[in-house]
């Protein structure tokens, strides 16, 4: 009886044209279902018009399926400026076993990340962004051995990045910034990671120089709360195109060997810093930023090649080299920032005509200004050094 009601059901749906190539499965069509109840459009947003469940889902906005399985869902309109979704993701997303990429839009997402996301063991792209996700990283996520992005960034996590996180052999990006992540960094062991960035959390200890593989391309780990010495970690990366360290408590020397690589930007700002930073070769970086640190030492001359210098609020002594002033007055150097250190003096012909594409800071150093010239809010009103912290210092 059955049997015979199914075939007459198909005989009609031929008859009138009604038939769809592309009927997904019952698991993935009430997983799909129960994602639609857990989630709304934000006022302003219509994503969700689509999604009639009369009709055959893999024509739903943001819904790719691959024969009777969905293999993507790109939850929420991707264009710049229009709202987001609300609600909380349900755990039946789990269902979708081979689903390879999951991303939503920048919205109202709140609640936790469901563990169940694990079971998509497909899944190659994660990315949500900009909502309010709370409550930890699951560990779980550790079992899609084929993801490839890791994207949570601005949301409200808390807790430790899992070690099982760091094992994922095939992860090329992890961004977890913007966050309130705790704990020290996990080893990581993917040898095709390429992006790491992590700033804006409340990560603690110290980084093992075998933490990050040496495939990294870009590292942020700024405003955190780490300690120690980077040097043996830093002469491992040697394919960093950007690096920012900044705002947190490490100590130690930097390796002059960094400077070789060709970083675009450098960013070491407000940390705890000792020691000489001497460039071994000649160095060929956009830009370099090593203010609000413990720097010491004086300042090598293969710096000059860089365009953007940051070598404020540090403890540099000595002579500004030659090769500075040549490079700032032809605009090779189009910022030179060199206040509040210890610095003694400066070639520059006091009638020198700086270019207006350059900017020059000299303010706060231990030595009578030879030019006049604008420098940053946060340079302060007083031109030079104390002669008793000059004296100190240089004893």
């Amino acid at each position: 009886m059955r049997f015979s009601t199914l075939f007459w059901v198909l005989l009609l749906l031929l008859r009138f044209g009604l038939f769809i190539d592309a009927i997904i499965v019952p698991v993935d069509f009430l997983a799909l279902q129960a994602i639609r109840k857990s989630l709304d459009d934000l006022p302003g947003s219509n994503f969700f018009d689509s999604w009639d469940f009369t009709s055959d889902p893999c024509s739903f906005a943001g819904v790719y399926c691959e024969g009777d399985k969905v293999i993507a869902l790109n939850l929420g309109d991707p264009r710049a400026g229009t709202p987001g979704l609300s609600g909380r993701i349900d755990p039946a997303i789990g269902k979708l076993s081979s689903l390879t990429e999951l991303s939503i839009v920048p919205g109202r997402i709140m609640g936790s990340l469901p563990h169940t996301i694990s079971q998509s063991k497909n899944l190659r792209f994660l990315a949500i962004s900009r909502n309010f996700l709370s409550g930890d990283i699951p560990a779980s996520l550790g079992e899609l051995r084929g993801l490839k992005t890791l994207d949570l960034s601005y949301n409200q996590l808390t807790g430790s990045i899992p070690p099982s996180i760091g094992s994922l052999p095939e992860l090329s990006n992890l961004i977890l910034c913007h966050n309130h992540l705790n704990g020290s960094l996990p080893q990581f062991l993917s040898q095709t990671l390429t992006r790491i960035d992590l700033k804006r959390n409340n990560l603690t200890g110290i980084i093992s120089p075998t933490s990050l593989p040496p495939s990294l391309q870009y590292l942020s780990l700024a405003w955190n709360q780490l300690t120690g010495p980077v040097n043996r970690v830093l002469l491992r990366l040697n394919q960093l195109s950007y690096l920012d360290l900044s705002l947190n408590r490490f100590t130690g020397a930097i390796p002059g060997q960094i400077f070789t690589f060709p970083i675009t930007n450098l960013q070491l700002q407000r940390n705890f810093f000792y020691g000489v930073i001497q460039p071994a070769n000649q160095v060929t970086i956009p830009t370099v930023d090593l203010s609000y640190n413990r720097f010491s030492g004086e300042i090598s001359p293969l710096l000059s090649n860089v365009q953007n210098l940051y070598l404020n609020n540090n403890r540099f002594t000595g002579q500004v080299p030659v090769s500075f002033v040549d490079r700032l007055l032809t605009s090779g150097i189009q910022t030179l920032y060199l206040q509040h250190n210890f610095l003694t003096g400066i070639q520059i012909n006091p009638a020198a005509n700086i270019p207006v594409s350059s900017s020059l800071c000299l303010q706060y150093n231990c030595m009578v200004l030879p030019v006049q010239t604008s420098c940053p809010v946060k340079a302060g009103s007083q031109k030079t050094r104390p002669t008793t912290q000059c004296n100190e210092w240089r004893g």
